[in-house]
């Protein structure tokens, strides 16, 4: 009896705390995952929004950028467990390879406003998006 004792109460004990965790985690509000707007002065220059490239592709995604505003991006490809060697731009015409553990700075404007695609380049399989509003 004393054995089984000590084995249910610790048992009973960390079955309890996965519960609390597992509720908090539920529990929770999704929040989007994207870079914050912010105003910017004239003269300011770039919006700068840090991008990374991990197993589980482009993150974070979907960001929301404004019309005409100029953006720099500065993206970090930290797995060689991805075929995301590059980011595509199709519509800029951006086509900029990804080395290994290196920031990369990508510049440019967007002209429409839309969802806007960019992603690896084998045909953008792995892909992200913008929001230009």
């Amino acid at each position: 009896m004393r054995f089984f004792s000590k084995m249910i109460k610790p048992l009973l004990a960390l079955a309890l705390a996965g519960a609390c965790l597992a509720h908090q985690g539920c529990s929770k509000e999704q929040k989007s995952e994207q870079a914050p707007a912010q105003a910017r002065k004239p003269g300011e220059g770039p919006r700068v929004i840090t991008l990374s490239v991990t197993e589980k592709g482009y993150e974070p995604t979907p960001i929301t950028l404004t019309k005409d505003e100029p953006v720099k991006l500065v993206v970090t490809r930290t797995t060689d467990h991805t075929c995301a060697n590059d980011l595509v731009m199709k519509d800029y015409n951006i086509n900029a390879p990804l080395p290994l553990n290196q920031p990369v700075e990508i510049a440019f404007t967007p002209t429409k406003t839309g969802t806007l695609t960019y992603g690896c380049a084998m045909g953008q399989m792995i892909s992200g998006t913008f929001m230009v509003e």
